[in-house]
């Protein structure tokens, strides 16, 4: 046997006494064995370095120091799930899945909802290709060399897998080892970790992947995603995946139907302390492929699946003041500052409020002993007071009348829950908050800025509104705390860079009220250019697709307002990008402009996406369900049965996918 041959197959044993032992949970040679042949494989590799390969399981053990984390775009964007909190909110989500599809018998795939930090891993011939955290769902941080030295992931698939995929998944941390590693800081007189979700988080930004290797953490992985995997349902899914060396979880479990739902959830409500990690529900998912398809997404979730979150756990502890705080908008939110208390793994010392007329409900006061929960075990709120252990000179809260920060009278509009500070330009945490959102990832992502850094400039003086960015000199931002050369350098040409930003992200990052992403996305290619939305009426805005009268109102009255004109002026004048571009549109022709399709079923020579892409490229609209604004349906093989009906009652056209292509071919 060749150096080559016996280091390859050293590779290949190792690899699969880390699946017997990682992922099977059954090892079949002594840690003493397995740690020789780790050695012998580490010496031969020194020796011949001819022979190297990233992913040798000897890399597991790190050694690359990350210091700057890149950012990666998703592929296929990474969506949060809608939650539900009762049988009655699943039933309701059934109903609405069947309303879509038709009278079609569904199944269900009940999984654990694990509760870590999301990570996407890109497999290319089946090699671990880059991991990247989950970010904001559109793009997030490449943290592969920290995702390599956990054991359970795979670093070589084996099976009959695809060529190029992705799986996802949650880094978890055990509770065995979130023990292990607390009780060593103790020993050491350090400060124990709050709790295992965000040490496992914590984790994947360590920059030396030597200290993550350290850390006993594990992957879990729920799905595959791809273009053309070869599975038709998301439980088929599963099980394909751990025919390739995956960790997924047994505990999934196919149901006929929502009642066999339910069992699953009732079993594991009571069952799932008994497991090694943390979990706070059950994920439910439509198991069918295609109906998956049919059913789409909205702006942030799949409508194909949905959340049930187990009962919030509940302490209750003494309110001792409450505190406003001012958003960017100026809404005003009341904070009750607890005494602290240990809360679903981590110790809370502030709850939401949310308004006075909540604050009213419930007749809190300072003083009071509160019961405290997470909602959705995620932001703490007070669901009650205790009224036993009332003092008897308690008075009822008077709910401020004048803005905390400036002192401007509140106001609070009909129909609002919300007292609001309407000092938009003057209000120091309004200002600061519309430049803090005009930075961020989504809008402007300016490299070099952070939130507190734009507080630190606009306590200095530096800035007012978002404008005074681009007029900022790296020897004003020097002499500034925390401040040297190189990072107002970095500051600097951060700022410079964003100017390359598209439109649509910029008309986001102005900060209109109600104008979110994807509302941003519609008006920019709706009208193309700023100056043709600032010039629309209000019945013009509300004719655009998705736009309603809040909205409209709220845009109008932003281009209205001649603070807001001249900013607008500045930045154009500087050269950020406020029309679209049409260089980089990927518009082929305006063959279907006008046009709304909507698409179904399944299709030989396209995929869903790229059908969709084909329409919107050749300046058509894709709606994602019918309706009397629908010109076209595109129907493949299996539509469904729902959409079939509608666009008969309707008289809607329905043409094949051939007839499709032809429509964008012919001139």
């Amino acid at each position: 046997m060749s150096v080559q041959q016996q280091i390859q197959a050293l590779r290949e044993e190792l690899n699969q006494h880390n699946y017997n032992y990682y992922v099977l949970d059954n090892p079949t040679i002594s840690d003493f064995e397995f740690d020789t042949k780790l050695k012998q494989l580490q010496d031969l590799e020194a020796q011949y370095p001819e022979f190297f390969d990233e992913n040798s399981p000897t890399q597991r053990v790190g050694g690359a120091i990350t210091k700057n984390f890149e950012t990666i775009p998703h592929e296929f964007r990474m969506y949060s799930l809608d939650n539900s909190y009762s049988k009655e909110d699943l039933l309701d989500w059934e109903n609405r899945c069947q309303k879509i599809l038709g009278d079609v018998p569904l199944e269900f795939t009940c999984e654990l909802k694990y509760d870590g930090a999301s990570i996407s891993i890109l497999y290319e011939n089946g090699k671990l290709k880059r991991a990247v955290t989950r970010g904001d769902g559109f793009q997030g941080d490449d943290v592969t060399n920290n995702v390599k030295t956990i054991k359970s992931v795979p670093i070589q698939l084996k099976g009959d897998f695809p060529t190029k995929f992705e799986i996802r998944g949650e880094i978890i941390l055990p509770f065995a080892g979130f023990e292990k590693m607390n009780q060593e800081l103790i020993e050491i007189g350090e400060t124990p970790y709050s709790n295992p979700r965000n040490t496992a988080s914590g984790s994947l930004k360590l920059q030396d992947s030597a200290e993550v290797a350290k850390r006993p953490l594990d992957c879990l992985l729920y799905t595959l995603v791809g273009n053309n995997l070869p599975i038709q349902t998301h439980y088929e899914g599963l099980e394909k995946a751990r025919t390739f060396g995956f960790k997924v979880p047994m505990q999934s479990k196919l149901a006929k139907n929502i009642q066999e739902v339910f069992e699953f959830i009732d079993y594991w409500d009571k069952n799932r302390h008994n497991l090694p990690y943390e979990t706070d529900g059950v994920v439910v998912k439509v198991n069918q492929i295609q109906y998956q398809e049919e059913l789409g997404y909205t702006a942030k979730s799949p409508r194909w699946a949905i959340a049930y979150k187990f009962k919030a756990e509940q302490v209750s502890t003494i309110l001792e003041s409450i505190s406003y705080q001012v958003g960017r908008t100026g809404a005003i939110t009341p904070v009750a500052n607890l005494q602290p208390v240990q809360l679903a793994g981590t110790i809370v010392k502030r709850a939401s409020l949310h308004n006075a007329d909540q604050i009213a409900k419930l007749d809190i006061r300072v003083g009071d002993t509160v019961f405290v929960e997470k909602g959705g075990e995620i932001i703490p709120k007070i669901i009650g007071v205790s009224l036993d252990h009332r003092s008897h000179n308690s008075v009822p809260t008077k709910y401020i009348d004048t803005c905390p920060e400036c002192q401007t009278a509140l106001v609070r509009t009909e129909g609002e829950a919300q007292h609001y500070c309407p000092n938009f330009y003057g209000c120091p945490p309004q200002i600061i908050g519309r430049i803090q959102h005009f930075i961020t990832r989504k809008a402007m992502d300016i490299d070099g800025l952070g939130g507190e850094t734009v507080a630190l400039l606009f306590n200095n003086g530096l800035v007012q509104n978002y404008a005074d960015l681009y007029e900022l000199k790296k020897e004003q931002i020097i002499p500034l705390e925390r401040m040297a050369e190189k990072s107002a350098e970095n500051l600097i040409n951060g700022i410079e860079k964003s100017k390359q930003i598209p439109f649509e992200r910029v008309l986001y990052a102005l900060g209109i009220r109600y104008v979110g992403e994807t509302v941003a996305k519609k008006l920019a290619k709706h009208y193309e250019n700023v100056d043709a939305i600032s010039k629309a009426s209000m019945m013009e805005l509300i004719l655009v697709d998705e736009i309603g009268e809040k909205i409209a109102q709220s845009v109008v009255q932003f281009f209205e307002n001649p603070i807001n004109q001249e900013i607008i002026g500045r930045l154009k004048s500087v050269g950020l990008q406020f029309e679209i571009n049409k260089k980089n549109s990927t518009l082929v022709s305006s063959k279907l402009g006008g046009k709304t399709f909507v698409v179904s079923g399944v299709f030989q020579t396209f995929s869903r996406d790229d059908l969709k892409k084909a329409i919107e490229d050749n300046g058509g609209k894709v709606g994602s369900s019918i309706s009397s604004k629908t010109d076209f349906v595109v129907a493949g093989d299996n539509m469904g049965p729902a959409k079939l009906d509608k666009a008969n009652q309707l008289k809607i056209p329905i043409i094949t996918e051939f007839d499709f292509s032809k429509m964008i071919q012919n001139e």
